[in-house]
């Protein structure tokens, strides 16, 4: 499948399989939106509408009001390809979605999923 394919793939086609891969390991659908919209910037309510027009993620991405800052720490291989390698930025930000449902669906930690772990205590 090339990439233009994929772009506009809708978000409301993908969305519900997020759900289901993070459901059949525990996790739920408040958590999928919750990594989602801390990627994005969306909010429930936006990510809501989003879905109900059926989106296609070129789109998504786009009109997303912001991508997080700790998106770059998103790092790893998906779909056998490790994502800080990917160049086109569309392609990486679709790969940071689902870098973030893989790790809530292998039972990762909220807080370490979403970047935001406490540093290190300083050795004083």
């Amino acid at each position: 499948m090339d990439n233009h394919r994929v772009y506009k793939m809708s978000f409301a086609g993908i969305y519900p399989l997020y759900v289901k891969k993070v459901e059949k390991k525990g996790r739920t659908k408040k958590e999928v939106d919750q990594v989602i919209c801390w990627l994005t910037g969306h909010s429930p309510a936006t990510l809501a509408k989003v879905i109900a027009a059926k989106t296609d993620l070129e789109t998504f991405f786009a009109e997303a009001p912001a991508l997080h800052p700790n998106a770059a720490l998103i790092t790893g291989v998906i779909c056998g390809v490790r994502i800080e390698e990917i160049e086109h930025p569309l392609m990486r930000q679709i790969r940071y979605m689902d870098k973030l449902v893989d790790e809530l669906a292998k039972g990762r930690p909220m807080e370490k999923i979403l970047r935001t772990a406490p540093s290190p205590r300083s050795t004083k």
